[in-house]
């Protein structure tokens, strides 16, 4: 029996299946960079990265040494019971990099979902309010507020009842829910569809916040669109209402900037950050307006292990490797060749019904007679499976699991990267065939 097959037995004699496996039975015994080396030794091109999380590569060396020397130092004591350096630090570079207005603060915490959450508490402590406005296909975690604001039932089969006075509006997916209409007609409708909400679903001074992700990220990397954050930030000013974005798996270069939110030309109140922050170890943040932040009582936020002195000092060396190595640049470039590669598939493959993304978070969506509600989730499947015997890890995304989306390292050299993309398409024509698709 191989070590891989050992392990997999191992985990479901152990592990509760409620934690999910997306890679078949992938395994992974050690990383460098853009390649992962699974528990027999066979190399992998990495194009998950952890889900977003290792933006500067597997075990990245200054990161490594950076974890080493702090766990030397000092592992643990707990922010609430004595201060130490590299939780300031960190939150220094975290205002200096992501400013929100005239005055920034920031907290941390050791998760994405944990950021929403504080997130969700700040903005109902500063407005006085309790509901809370979210989107379709949006994902923002696993805990009880974060399954509530997270579309794909999916992921909380059974986990009910959810927390009151969260609304879901549409997504401004113009693949999805364009009818037809070209951007501007579009993001006007969907931006009366948000003053409507205020009309007949909950009035505009009940609620507390917007929380939107300007890219998608288990949604399939949507992008809402320019002019739409635009209106929304506009609105949310109008109301008095807390515009959060979830930067938790766009963030940090992802997009070719440190926030996706830049990308429209606005500032958000609230932004929830995580995955790349750390390089690998578990951190998150909610930074925000001052005004708003220190709203938040005193002893209303936080916990036990939030800006472990380690992981701090892993992400102040992640975000020194991502400004010296031009990360934010890099991710430009990476996104391009995606791109490239899968426009040139879906010249082949009538399958590839949107190929959308921002920077080095691009994504194609998988469909029959370019329907999104006829997803070719089955073909996906195939062809992720093909290419995981070949030597590349991917994964999908969607509420169907019909998208395959890249989030390879940015430090991956161009020549692995290439590979990699011909070995995904060449997956994808193979088992486009066998569903009979031109191919």
């Amino acid at each position: 029996m191989s070590r891989a097959k050992s392990l997999i037995e191992r985990r479901r004699a152990v592990v509760a299946r409620g934690v999910g496996q997306f890679a078949g039975d992938s395994t992974a015994a050690s990383g460098r960079a853009g390649i992962l080396t699974d528990v027999d030794g066979r190399e992998v091109i990495d194009l998950a990265g952890g889900i977003g999380v290792v933006n500067v590569g597997h075990c990245q060396p200054e990161v490594v040494r950076a974890i080493q020397e702090q766990a030397a130092r000092l592992i643990h004591t707990c922010i609430h019971v004595a201060t130490y350096e590299p939780y300031v630090a960190l939150c220094e570079k975290l205002v200096e990099l992501l400013p929100h207005g005239d005055a920034t603060r920031a907290m941390l915490v050791n998760s994405g979902a944990e950021a929403v959450e504080n997130a969700i508490k700040i903005a109902r402590q500063a407005t006085g309010r309790p509901a809370v406005l979210c989107y379709t296909e949006g994902f923002h975690g696993r805990t009880m507020m974060c399954m509530t604001l997270t579309s794909k039932v999916g992921y909380k089969l059974d986990c009910g009842p959810f927390a009151p006075e969260v609304y879901r509006l549409p997504y401004p997916n113009r693949f999805r829910y364009g009818d037809g209409l070209g951007e501007d007609d579009f993001v006007r409708r969907e931006l009366a569809r948000l003053e409507q909400t205020f009309v007949h679903t909950v009035a505009a001074r009940h609620v507390a916040a917007v929380i939107i992700e300007p890219v998608q990220g288990e949604g399939g990397f949507v992008v809402a669109p320019k002019a739409y954050m635009q209106g929304l930030r506009r609105i949310c000013d109008q109301h008095g209402i807390v515009l959060i974005c979830d930067e938790v798996q766009s963030g940090f270069a992802r997009t070719g900037s440190w926030a996706a939110y830049e990308h429209a030309g606005i500032t958000p109140d609230l932004s929830t950050w995580a995955k790349s922050m750390g390089g690998g170890m578990p951190i998150g943040s909610v930074v925000g307006k001052a005004a708003i932040m220190d709203a938040a009582q005193p002893g209303t936020l936080g916990g036990t292990y939030g800006g472990n002195p380690v992981a701090c000092a892993a992400a102040l060396a992640t975000i020194g490797v991502m400004q010296r190595d031009a990360l934010l640049e890099r991710a430009v470039e990476i996104g391009r060749r995606v791109r490239a590669a899968f426009e040139g598939l879906q010249r082949r493959c009538d399958l590839v019904a949107d190929v959308r993304g921002l920077g080095a978070m691009i994504a194609a969506e998988f469909c029959h007679d370019g329907d999104p509600e006829k997803p070719a989730t089955a073909v996906v499947q195939k062809a992720l499976a093909t290419a995981r015997e070949r030597g590349v890890l991917a994964i999908p995304a969607g509420p169907t699991a019909s998208i395959v989306r890249i989030l390879s390292p940015l430090t991956i050299g161009d020549g692995e990267l290439d590979r990699a993309l011909d070995v995904l398409v060449e997956a994808v024509l193979a088992a486009a065939a066998t569903e009979g698709q031109p191919a």
